[in-house]
């Protein structure tokens, strides 16, 4: 073996030593020659200052760039399929009766190509609602200066900042909830539209897509409504009137305000001057002979109900082969009346004193049929449907599947709990009053809404089994199942609170919600049916839970936090619920006939003036259902021996603040539907008639042979 030598360890030490040497020598000459040069690019005096600006700048654009790119993301998984796809279904809607209240689905051939609409409406559109359509990029600064000057002039909002191409994103794309999320997903969808499409793409779709007032959507549909023409024949006051719809349809809709509609088709005929589309002279004609609508009365589209119909139509329809349909629903038009004006009636005389802007109700009969849906205040100003589509926190009327959960688990109305402070992982919840009752009954516990209260018996059943329970009953919207559950900080929909509390309402089984109750082809051929297609009923909560519930949930009306909803002709049941800050004020309640729910808040989220569930919610509820009962068989709650409440405690509750309640307007009553219900059956089931005595019954001699 070869002996390492002393030598040997000297040569590698002296060329380690040699190479280190020449590589720190070598860099610190490069590092020289790049001081060197760098010294030529150094900046001195003003230059200095702008070239740190400079740099600042360009740290902070991409800064920005980081920052727009985050924000651009939930309008970017928007768009990540494209447009939208037009619906290709047709449908007629009929109410419970077969009266006609609706259409919804525009076939695709129906929509009209912009070339071919008069150029005098597309000018009064452009002049109305985007005069530099054709020169911005999809937000127009210069407009929303010029919107922002005009508003701070005349001290509020008389001018909209909003391009087309905006209005285009939301109607596509968004709701009308008015948040700062809003605005920019709206802004990100403004530009991905301009840069996929063309302007005439994009106008286009505006004008066959935008709702247009009478449940019209799109100019087409909108001039076959109010002037039964084709929109390429409308004439120019007709084109100006169709124009002013945009900024409000449910306001200057002819058919319902003509005088309001005439005002601003004069309105829009000045900006067409005003843009330089059209000279005083040409429009002077159209000011002199304004449109006149065709008289389509004055009820009210439900276009609420028609959205959520239309929804489920589609569902249903998924595995039929045909587009065009005509669906019969289980909508009540006295209902739908009755539900418009409580929330109306009671915004206007309670929404400034409670600083509440919006409200929501959903009606159930106890057969699981939707009677009625208000979705806002006004749908003409806002189509966003705040019963099925807004996620609100349900507050203290989640407590219901709370209680309901722990009544399965073997517990009872009567059973002994404690009210007393608790701490669950760090989370200590308080009473609403903050103050402790100690011992307490369940159903007493229940009545007064205690929060300790509820957190124990979540704990005690488990979250997991009260969410598996409220999923079951009906809450398809998600649910954290975490613990503050229990006190209702998981959102959810009125509708979601509506088809839950009706299981209490149907002893157990479950609420069997639907809008559609048939389904057929133009021809008449029953398609669907409800009866015969839905799936059966099945049980939900045992009987011996559901008799609990419904034994404490009538107490609520008569001695806990919904006294103001009491009726004088029947039992009620309910829950109220406020939650944190008093951003929302809910009442779910029932009777032996209905379920309903109620809600009020506001869209931009920003709390109440200490609004509880017990007060216009309860309110609106009770107005409605006083009326609703009216002229109709009273059926009890299931498992309440006592349909009727005491008349001197009722009458008193029950009186609330405002005026009496409206009177129902007349509709087929319970014995009457029966009747018909028969006849409709036994012409079904009858046999066709031969050929040869149809010929008999409808010829010469049968028509002479009528007595006269």
């Amino acid at each position: 073996m070869k002996r390492w030598v002393p030598s040997r360890l000297i040569e590698i030490d002296a060329w380690i030593d040699s190479t280190l040497w020449r590589f720190f020598h070598g860099s610190g000459g490069l590092w020289e020659k790049i001081t060197i040069v760098s010294r030529r690019f150094r900046a001195r005096g003003f230059k200095k200052g702008l070239v740190e600006l400079c740099c600042e700048g360009l740290t902070l654009g991409l800064g920005g760039l980081v920052v727009l790119y985050v924000l651009a993301q939930p309008a970017m998984r928007m768009t990540a399929n494209g447009l939208p796809r037009e619906t290709d279904y047709s449908v007629l809607f009929l109410d419970r009766h077969g009266n006609e209240i609706g259409r919804r689905g525009v076939l695709r051939s129906d929509s009209v190509p912009v070339d071919e609409m008069p150029d005098h409406f597309i000018k009064a559109v452009l002049a109305t609602e985007d005069r530099r359509f054709f020169e911005h990029l999809g937000i127009d600064f210069i407009g929303l200066f010029r919107a922002l000057s005009e508003n701070a002039r005349a001290g509020g909002v008389v001018q909209g900042g909003s391009t087309l191409t905006q209005q285009l994103a939301k109607n596509l794309f968004l709701t009308n909830e008015r948040t700062i999320d809003r605005k920019i997903n709206e802004a990100f969808l403004a530009l991905w539209l301009e840069s996929h499409l063309t302007k005439r793409q994009i106008l286009e779709t505006y004008l066959n897509r935008a709702y247009m007032g009478g449940g019209a959507f799109g100019a087409e549909s909108a001039a076959e409504f109010y002037f039964n023409k084709d929109i390429r024949d409308v004439s120019l006051a007709e084109g100006a009137m169709l124009a002013g719809l945009f900024k409000a349809p449910a306001k200057y809709a002819p058919h319902i305000n003509l005088p309001a509609a005439r005002g601003r088709a004069n309105e829009v005929l000045s900006n067409m001057v005003q843009a330089g589309f059209m000279t005083e002279g040409q429009v002077v004609a159209a000011r002199r002979q304004p449109a006149t609508a065709v008289d389509r009365g004055t009820t009210a589209s439900p276009d609420y109900f028609l959205d959520f119909a239309f929804a489920e139509v589609q569902r249903i329809a998924e595995g039929i082969p045909h587009r065009n349909f005509v669906a019969r629903t289980s909508f009540d038009a006295s209902m739908q009346q009755l539900a418009d004006e409580s929330i109306q009636y009671h915004l206007r005389q309670f929404g400034k004193t409670f600083d509440v802007d919006e409200g929501a109700m959903v009606v159930i009969d106890n057969d699981g049929g939707v009677r009625a849906i208000v979705g806002g205040p006004d749908y003409g100003v806002s189509q966003f449907n705040r019963a099925t589509k807004a996620l609100r926190q349900p507050g203290s009327s989640f407590k219901a599947y709370v209680y309901a959960a722990a009544m399965e688990s073997g517990m009872k109305p009567n059973d002994i709990v404690s009210d007393a402070p608790v701490t669950v992982g760090g989370w200590s919840p308080q009473n609403y009053g903050r103050s402790y009752a100690g011992r307490i009954s369940i159903v007493d516990a229940m009545a007064h809404s205690l929060n300790t209260v509820a957190v124990r018996l979540s704990q005690k059943v488990g979250m997991a089994k009260v969410t598996a329970l409220a999923k079951a009953m009906g809450v398809e919207s998600p649910l954290r199942g975490d613990k503050t559950m229990a006190l209702g900080t998981s959102e959810v929909t009125v509708m979601d609170q509506a088809t839950g509390y009706a299981v209490f309402a149907a002893g157990g089984m479950d609420s069997h919600r639907h809008a559609i109750l048939q389904l057929s082809d133009t021809n008449g051929e029953t398609l669907w049916d409800a009866a015969r297609d839905m799936p059966p009923r099945h049980r939900v909560l045992s009987e011996p839970a559901a008799k609990s519930m419904n034994e404490m949930l009538v107490q609520i009306p008569i001695r806990g936090t919904a006294r103001k909803a009491a009726l004088t002709m029947t039992r009620a049941a309910g829950k109220t619920g406020t939650t944190q800050s008093y951003r929302d004020g809910w009442f779910v309640g029932f009777t032996g006939n209905f379920t309903a729910a109620v809600w009020f808040g506001n869209d931009d989220f920003h709390p109440t003036n200490k609004l509880t569930g017990g007060s216009i919610p309860a309110m609106a509820w009770q107005r409605v259902m006083e009326a609703a009962h009216q002229g109709i068989d009273l059926k009890p709650i299931p498992y309440i021996a006592d349909p009727l409440p005491k008349p001197s405690e009722a009458v008193a509750q029950a009186k609330g603040d405002g005026p009496p309640p409206p009177v129902r307007p007349p509709s087929l009553n319970a014995e009457t539907q029966k009747v018909l219900n028969g006849i409709s059956e036994l012409m079904r089931g009858a046999p066709p008639l031969a050929p040869e005595k149809v010929a008999a019954n409808t010829g010469p001699s049968a028509v002479d042979s009528r007595p006269q």
